[in-house]
């Protein structure tokens, strides 16, 4: 499959700037399909979760060049109340990246949602298309270089519990 062919849907719960707002910017580009009701999202896709126990590994490629990628653009003061609402996929949660983004530049795991997807096309052998999406901001590269180590190694790892594993050496 090619990386183009791979389907990305956002949830957008419209609680952040329009425009800051990663998700906004990369449906302008035609590069996302954006719901805004929770059941929008693709049936049995994998949807990104920072709350999920089961860590997003290259085990998911098949699931989500099958059934699409999908992520939950929210405020990160109310996510907590967001990813409580019932989701038909698979949720996973990304492992230890730090966020390249303007508003939470090299803090850990608080990415934007362009760098959330990014990193799951990275991890599934799609960087072409990861790198489209971010080279729309002009810091959007930047986590790349940033997490190249972090990424190069979970991509290479054979499910979740082995992207645990390597997590766990690379978090300070």
């Amino acid at each position: 499959m090619r990386s183009e062919d791979v389907k990305i849907c956002v949830y957008h719960a419209r609680q952040c700037d329009p425009k800051k707002c990663t998700t906004l910017k990369l449906r302008r580009h035609h590069l996302v399909r954006v719901v805004h009701r929770i059941q929008g999202l693709p049936r049995g896709a994998v949807i990104l979760n920072p709350f999920s126990e089961r860590a997003f590994s290259p085990a998911d490629r098949e699931r989500l060049e099958r059934k699409g990628l999908a992520a939950i653009d929210c405020s990160w003061m109310h996510a907590d109340e967001v990813f409580e609402l019932s989701m038909k996929g698979a949720s996973r949660c990304l492992p230890y990246l730090v966020a390249a983004n303007p508003v939470n530049y090299g803090v850990p795991t608080k990415l934007s949602t362009v760098e959330a997807l990014a990193a799951a096309l990275y991890i599934t052998g799609h960087q072409a298309k990861a790198e489209r999406l971010l080279s729309i901001f002009k810091w959007g590269l930047h986590f790349i270089v940033l997490n190249r180590e972090f990424l190069e190694s979970y991509a290479k790892a054979k499910d979740s519990l082995e992207v645990v594993e390597l997590q766990k050496s690379f978090i300070p």
